[in-house]
């Protein structure tokens, strides 16, 4: 008997909920007439609207404590539920909402609280942090460095398409997408004077939440968009948290100087949105744009996940395991190093930060001049 009420446990950062996108596409084929409901931290529920997969969202709002979350899950009543996370609150959350059959992986302190306690992924590769004294012994002994050892199967997207396949969802990867409403893409382009159709944008975000070792200079940045204002005319959106504020500042004076002249004809050159967007305008205005130079980051998967290429930056941390676009291998460049001691998955560099100074900006605006809606535009 097929469920009439799913409940989909959501993940609590942005990358990673757009990496559950493809699993909540395969549940939705399997399962065409159920209702389903995404449970999510409030900082991400209005990521959910218009998704095609969903029928409604709950919100965990912040500091909501385990039994007023229970609450809710009990109030509807629910058949099913699938927990992506892997902690244990999120599967005592289910298992005191009164959800029969609750899906998740097998975890140390969980097992008991779930129905369905999977075996994990046997590709899955979790993402350890290098010791300082690793990275130290790679870079002076760099033959030490092993192969890259991760094959397709051992990205996150598999990961989440693993457990619907408990349900008997198919596992075959689909882009990661997001749904979004025209209405949205004009309502950001009133707010913001977005008129002209004629305006090619290019989006750079300059910051990432996890820390310093996933940033590319800031500098860089500007250099590359300096470089791409003179070859093609195009406008800049900088993307950003309200903490990204200053790096943005920095990155939006540095091109205005290095453009000169050229930024007083007509409209600015730079729209410095950071801290200004909610989550549903920054969807909307990611889309607006031709492409995204941007940090390995939650922005990152929400630009290629709308539809818009991206060329992303990885040094501390793996494309193979967490870069966009999988199943759509020419629709993103994505850069990586050969630093021996990457990836090393920590916040801050305990060396010389080589793996992000590797990439140059000459070969950002290679990448981007590469992609055929800028190439068409270069003047």
């Amino acid at each position: 008997m097929q469920p009439e009420k799913i409940l989909i446990r959501g993940v609590n950062w942005l990358g990673d909920a757009v990496m559950t996108t493809p699993a909540l596409q395969r549940l939705r084929e399997a399962y065409p007439a159920a209702s389903i409901t995404m449970l999510a931290p409030a900082k991400l529920a209005d990521l959910w609207l218009h998704h095609p997969s969903l029928n409604s969202v709950l919100r965990i709002e912040a500091g909501e404590g385990l039994f007023s979350v229970a609450s809710k899950i009990r109030r509807e009543q629910f058949q099913t539920a699938v927990v992506f996370p892997n902690s244990p609150r999120s599967a005592l959350e289910v298992f005191l909402g009164g959800v029969p059959r609750r899906v998740g992986y097998a975890k140390s302190w969980r097992n008991l609280f779930l129905t369905d306690a999977l075996t994990p992924n046997p590709f899955y590769r979790s993402m350890r942090k290098r010791t300082e004294s690793e990275v130290q012994r790679l870079v002076s002994q760099p033959g030490l460095a092993a192969p890259d050892p991760y094959p397709e199967q051992a990205h996150h997207v598999y990961h989440y398409l693993r457990i619907v396949q408990a349900l008997g969802a198919d596992t075959k990867p689909v882009p990661p997408r997001i749904g979004l409403a025209e209405q949205e893409l004009q309502a950001v382009k009133e707010k913001w004077s977005l008129d002209r159709e004629s305006t090619t944008w290019i989006g750079l975000n300059p910051g990432a939440e996890y820390g310093p070792a996933k940033r590319w200079p800031a500098e860089r940045f500007s250099a590359a968009a300096i470089a791409l204002g003179k070859r093609t005319g195009c406008r800049f959106m900088i993307f950003g948290a309200q903490g990204d504020a200053p790096l943005a500042s920095q990155v939006a004076a540095e091109i205005e100087n290095g453009l000169g002249d050229e930024s007083s004809k007509g409209s600015p050159r730079v729209l410095n949105l950071a801290g200004k967007t909610s989550l549903r305008e920054l969807c909307a205005l990611l889309r607006l744009c031709s492409v995204v130079i941007t940090n390995d980051s939650g922005p990152m998967h929400l630009a290629a996940a709308v539809g818009t290429p991206v060329v992303g930056l990885f040094g501390s941390t793996s494309p193979e395991l967490t870069g966009p676009g999988i199943s759509q291998p020419n629709a993103n460049i994505l850069l990586k190093t050969t630093a021996p001691c990457a990836p090393c998955f920590l916040r801050q560099c305990p060396i010389d930060f080589r793996c992000m100074r590797e990439h140059t900006a000459e070969q950002v605006v290679e990448a981007v001049l590469r992609l055929p809606g800028i190439a068409k535009i270069q003047t």
